[in-house]
């Protein structure tokens, strides 16, 4: 039976852990190429160890999405590895401070948490675009969050402000090339068993207990549920789905 990615060169931003992780195995067990792009060169070097170890193809690139020098390097080894870009899966992202009002917010990890996660995702689509119309089109996923969908004062103001950027940016790049065979779309993970959650909520047992009990579905997600949200995004499947902010909370936002 064909995979239905098979050959293709598929870009992974925050490749390192968490849903990048779950989500560029995902690729390789369907055949794609994957570029797995990350600050933490060790664990980005993890993933690929275990998508060879599936019989797939991978290689790293250790880069900050924040900045364009680091983002260009990304789709240049892509491009030069692979031959080219078919799909992209803007995924880097960090969660700032939760808790903490607007008012009292560090400025200093505002420009951090937008730099990397609003920024980051705009320079994404910067260089990928190019290279996907050289391809004659091709698709590519941003990750959002429900807190970009409503009230995000548990997860901090930059977060919230990020993340509701993130589907702004989506929203405009999907309407920008829908013509030229381009579909861009965003991933709304609400509470994901990682450890990026894990550690935020950690903090405050009390809130992790709340959040947990107020899921329809009766638990967090695994990683791999929001990889099957974007390996189908990226689909033929999907073919006349842009523009559009998927989400993948069990319930919660219902």
């Amino acid at each position: 039976m064909a995979r239905q990615f098979e050959g293709k060169a598929v870009l992974v931003t925050g490749g390192s852990t968490g849903i990048g992780r779950a989500t560029a195995l995902a690729f390789a067990r369907e055949g794609a190429r994957v570029v797995v792009a990350a600050r933490n060169a060790a664990n980005c070097e993890e993933t690929v160890s275990m998508i060879k170890a599936l019989g797939g193809e991978a290689c790293f690139v250790k880069g900050d999405v924040s900045r364009a020098s680091d983002v260009q390097a990304m789709v240049a080894r892509c491009v030069e590895t692979y031959g080219g870009l078919d799909c992209a899966f803007n995924n880097a992202g960090v969660a700032g401070t939760p808790f903490v009002p607007t008012h009292e917010y560090d400025e200093a990890e505002w420009d951090q948490v937008i730099n990397i996660n609003l920024k980051g995702t705009f320079l994404c689509l910067k260089y990928e675009i190019p290279q996907l119309l050289k391809r004659g089109g091709g698709a590519i996923v941003n990750t959002s969050s429900t807190a970009g969908l409503r009230n995000a004062s548990a997860m901090g103001t930059a977060y919230g402000a990020s993340k509701h950027g993130i589907i702004g940016l989506t929203k405009t790049a999907a309407a920008e090339n829908a013509s030229r065979g381009i579909r861009v779309n965003a991933v709304c993970p609400g509470f994901v068993d990682t450890r990026l959650s894990d550690g935020i909520l950690s903090r405050n047992p009390a809130v992790k207990a709340k959040i947990s009990s107020s899921i329809p579905m009766g638990r967090p997600a695994r990683p791999e549920e929001v990889a099957g949200a974007v390996l189908w995004l990226c689909s033929d499947a999907a073919s006349y789905v842009t523009g559009h902010v998927m989400v993948v909370d069990g319930g919660i936002m219902a």
